[in-house]
């Protein structure tokens, strides 16, 4: 079979019958990746902007508790962000995504506007965590699966499209709290920050709708994960890489600015750092997402892995206390990174008819969410055994992006074997 071939019968995954029915595009298909931009911008905006928090609550009012405690906070409102994507995305398959969306936004902005009251780590884990953490899996699960009911060819360009919001509230959250701190206090610019996310997701619940028939939910068996899928080795090793690569993501994106700051820079610059590797997400996930539709997905994820496994051991591990090298590592790192979250959904997509995209995805990713709930108190464990020193933690990232890596470059194999030249 020539490659010409290859590439034609992998693209049969979707019904051939309702290949031609993708709109790729016109006024509904991009008014719902505008509305998944607001979405993901909500959700992802806070998440990339971890670090400031983390920060700030390790300074104030968590100041007597561990790394590793308090990286529990935000592993929990991550894992839960992720997880709860198993009983929503049968449920988006059946009545759309209007509801869910609907039911995150009141979650999502009340976690906001409560926050600035918490002092008890409780009150963190109940507000932050739980709020959060459900509030978002209900915005994301339907926002991207909602741009494959537009899009099949385009789908990389406009899933990466979409995704370039989170990098964009990563850079904008952490320079506008650097200002409101010192200006209005923590509890007043985390309300600023909810007033913000009334707007977004206002505009998310106005755009984003799916296109395709309904499925009725007939039991509650379909709406728990489908574990079969797992039968289907490369599903399988893809989901694998996704959780090991989610175990490497987060170090650095959560660690960066308690990073530069116990090396002898200023609070300031921890702010601006966080945004400096964000806005190398942006480009990186933009780009990605065009180069996905020219040469593969799963090529182009399996690219940018192996350069975030560089930019880890060659940039960061050896960086110390050099500012031209911290910054160089988060522009590299924020640019090769940035298609990690965004081309993640669509190589699992490929995998499946898109009809049952909603339940792949879901089951994924209820996998995956084991990896962001350990990863961030793994790390702050390993911070807290070395007293301080970041080298083991910045090792575990690499090292869970050498095994993801592994991962999968065997999907790929598995898939279509060794021939380079493939578009897969």
């Amino acid at each position: 079979m020539s490659s010409l071939e290859l590439n034609h019968s992998l693209s049969s995954n979707t019904d051939e019958d309702n290949k031609d029915d993708f709109p790729e595009g016109g006024l509904k298909g991009w008014g719902v990746v505008v509305g998944s931009f607001c979405g993901s911008f909500s959700v992802f905006g806070i998440i990339n902007s971890t670090a400031i928090l983390l920060q700030y609550f390790e300074e104030h009012q968590l100041k007597d508790y561990s790394p590793g405690q308090i990286g529990w906070i935000f592993g929990f409102a991550l894992f839960l962000t992720f997880f709860c994507g198993a009983p929503i995305g049968p449920i988006f398959d059946a009545y759309g995504p209007r509801v869910l969306i609907a039911s995150g936004s009141v979650l999502l902005i009340a976690s906001m506007f409560l926050l600035g009251l918490c002092t008890q780590y409780w009150h963190f884990f109940i507000v932050y965590s739980v709020l959060n953490g459900i509030g978002g899996c209900l915005i994301n699960t339907p926002c991207i699966a909602s741009i494959g009911h537009y899009f099949l060819r385009k789908r990389g360009n406009a899933t990466g499209i979409a995704m370039t919001s989170g990098s964009i509230g990563g850079i904008i959250f952490p320079l506008m709290l650097q200002r409101l701190f010192p200006m209005v206090g923590f509890a007043w610019a985390t309300r600023i920050l909810g007033f913000i996310l009334v707007f977004l997701l206002g505009m998310a619940n106005l755009l984003v709708r799916s296109r395709l028939p309904r499925k009725k939910i007939v039991s509650l068996k379909k709406v728990s994960p489908d574990l079969t899928v797992f039968k289907d080795l490369p599903f399988l090793f893809v989901t694998l890489g996704i959780f090991l690569m989610e175990w490497g993501i987060f170090v650095p994106l959560t660690y960066i600015s308690t990073y530069v700051t116990s090396h002898g820079q200023s609070a300031n610059f921890g702010f601006q750092i966080l945004a400096i590797m964000n806005a190398g997400s942006f480009f990186g996930r933009f780009f990605a997402g065009l180069v996905a539709d020219m040469i593969g997905r799963m090529n182009t994820l399996i690219c940018s892995i192996a350069m975030c496994v560089v930019a880890c051991l060659a940039l960061w591990l050896p960086a110390g206390n050099s500012t031209p090298m911290i910054i160089v590592f988060s522009v590299i790192f924020g640019f090769v990174s940035g298609s990690n979250l965004s081309l993640s959904p669509v190589c699992v997509g490929q995998l499946c008819k898109t009809e049952h995209y909603g339940r792949y995805f879901a089951t994924c990713w209820m996998f995956v969410a084991f990896g962001t709930l350990t990863g961030l108190p793994i790390a702050g464990q390993i911070l807290t055994a070395m007293d301080g020193n970041y080298s083991g933690l910045i090792v575990f990232a690499g090292v869970s992006y050498i095994a993801a890596l592994a991962c999968l470059i065997a999907a790929r194999v598995l898939a279509v074997g060794w021939r380079i030249r493939i578009i897969y």
